[in-house]
C-alpha cells in the first residue's frame, strides 16, 4: 500500500504540472490585471503603472513570469508556489493572497465536507432501497426526486432553499436558518450557543449543495446495486438460503460502493464549483466568494491560486479512491 501510494503521489506531480502551465496561459491570456487602471479617468501617471508593471512582474516574458510563479527565484519574497507564495495581488502591497485563501479556505471546508458526507450518504441509502424494492412506489418517488434535482441548477435549488428559510423564519418566529457564514458577534456564547449558531448557519446552504451531488450519486448507487444484486455470486448466496438482509449487507453493497466511489472523487470536483454559486447566494464568504472577488478585479494571481488548489484536492481525492479501492475490494491487491 505505502509504495502504491508513493508511486501515485509521483504520477500526480506531472498532472499538476500541466494543470499549472495550462492555469497559467489560461490566465495570462484572459486580461491585463492593471487594465482598469490603465483606462482610469482621470489618467493614472504612467510613473504608477510602471511601477505596479514591475511589483506585478509584469515587466517580464511569459516564460519567466511563470518560472517565477512556480519557484519564486528571483521575485520580491512574495512569490512562489513552491515556497507557498501566491504571488502579489492588483489589491495591493498589503493583500496577502495566501493569507486570504487559508482563512476562506477554512470557511468552504465545513459546508463542502458536511455537504458532502450527507450526500454520499443519502444517495447510498435511497441507492439501496430504490434497488432492493425496484418498480415499487417508493422506488418511483425516489428516482424521481433524484431526477428533479438533477434537472435543476445549483443556482435555482439555492435561491430555492433560500427563500423558503426566510419564509420559514418569519412564518414561524424562529432563526433555524440563517444566512452568511457566521453572526457578526458571538463573544459570550456558551459552547451550545456557538455550535447552535454554527448549526442554523450551515443548515440552509449545506442542504443546497448537497442536493447538487446527491443526485447523480444516488443514480449511479441504485445501478450498480442492481448490477450486483442480479449476479451469479449473489444469487448462489440466496440459493444456500443466506438471509436477504445479510446478502445486502455483506455481499452486494460493499460491491456496489467501488462505482460509487469513482464518481463521488468527480462530484468532489463539482461541488467545488457549485460551492461558489451556493456561497453568493447564501453570503458565505469562503474560497467561492473568494474566487468571484478575484475574476470581477482580475486578480491574475489570487485566480491561478484558487485554480491549483482545486486542481490539487480534486488530485488528492482521486488519490483516496484509489485506494478504497482495495478496502471495498479485497481481490484488489496493491504491490
Amino acid at each position: 500500500m505505502a509504495v502504491y501510494t508513493m508511486r501515485r503521489l509521483l504520477a500526480a506531480i506531472p498532472v499538476l504540472l500541466a494543470a499549472s502551465v495550462l492555469c497559467f496561459l489560461l490566465i495570462d491570456l484572459s486580461g491585463d490585471p492593471l487594465g482598469d487602471l490603465r483606462v482610469a479617468q482621470p489618467p493614472v501617471d504612467p510613473a504608477v503603472i510602471a511601477s505596479e508593471e514591475v511589483r506585478m512582474y509584469l515587466d517580464r516574458s511569459v516564460p519567466q513570469r511563470y518560472l517565477l510563479w512556480m519557484t519564486g527565484i528571483g521575485g520580491n519574497g512574495d512569490i512562489g508556489l513552491l515556497q507557498g507564495k501566491f504571488g502579489p495581488s492588483v489589491r495591493g502591497p498589503a493583500f496577502d493572497i495566501g493569507a486570504e485563501i487559508g482563512a476562506r479556505f477554512l470557511i468552504t471546508l465545513r459546508l463542502v465536507v458536511i455537504a458532502l458526507m450527507m450526500a454520499i450518504g443519502l444517495a447510498i441509502v435511497s441507492g439501496v432501497i430504490s434497488a432492493v424494492k425496484q418498480y415499487s412506489t417508493v422506488d418511483y418517488l425516489l428516482t424521481f426526486t433524484g431526477f428533479l434535482a438533477l434537472a435543476m441548477p445549483a443556482f435555482w435549488i439555492g435561491a430555492l432553499i433560500k427563500e423558503g428559510g426566510v419564509w420559514a423564519n418569519r412564518e414561524l418566529g424562529t432563526g433555524f436558518a440563517t444566512i452568511g457564514a457566521a453572526s457578526a458577534d458571538t463573544r459570550g456564547f456558551t459552547a451550545w450557543e456557538s455550535f447552535t449558531d454554527a448549526a442554523a448557519h450551515l443548515f440552509l446552504p449545506t442542504l443546497a449543495l448537497m442536493l447538487t451531488g446527491y443526485a447523480a450519486l444516488s443514480r449511479y448507487q441504485r445501478a450498480s446495486m442492481l448490477e450486483v444484486l442480479n449476479s451469479d455470486y449473489v444469487r448462489l448466496a440466496r440459493a444456500k438460503g443466506v438471509r436477504n438482509r445479510v446478502v445486502i449487507r455483506r455481499h452486494a453493497l460493499r460491491t456496489a460502493l467501488i462505482p460509487l466511489t469513482t464518481v463521488s472523487a468527480l462530484v468532489i470536483a463539482g461541488t467545488i464549483d457549485g460551492a461558489i454559486i451556493i456561497e453568493r447566494i447564501f453570503q458565505w464568504r469562503g474560497l467561492g466568494d473568494f474566487f468571484l472577488e478575484s475574476v470581477s478585479t482580475n486578480d491574475s494571481y489570487s485566480v491561478m491560486g484558487w485554480l491549483m488548489l482545486s486542481g490539487i484536492i480534486v488530485v488528492t481525492a482521486n488519490l483516496v479512491a484509489d485506494l478504497l479501492y482495495g478496502v471495498l475490494d479485497p481481490r484488489i491487491r496493491y504491490g
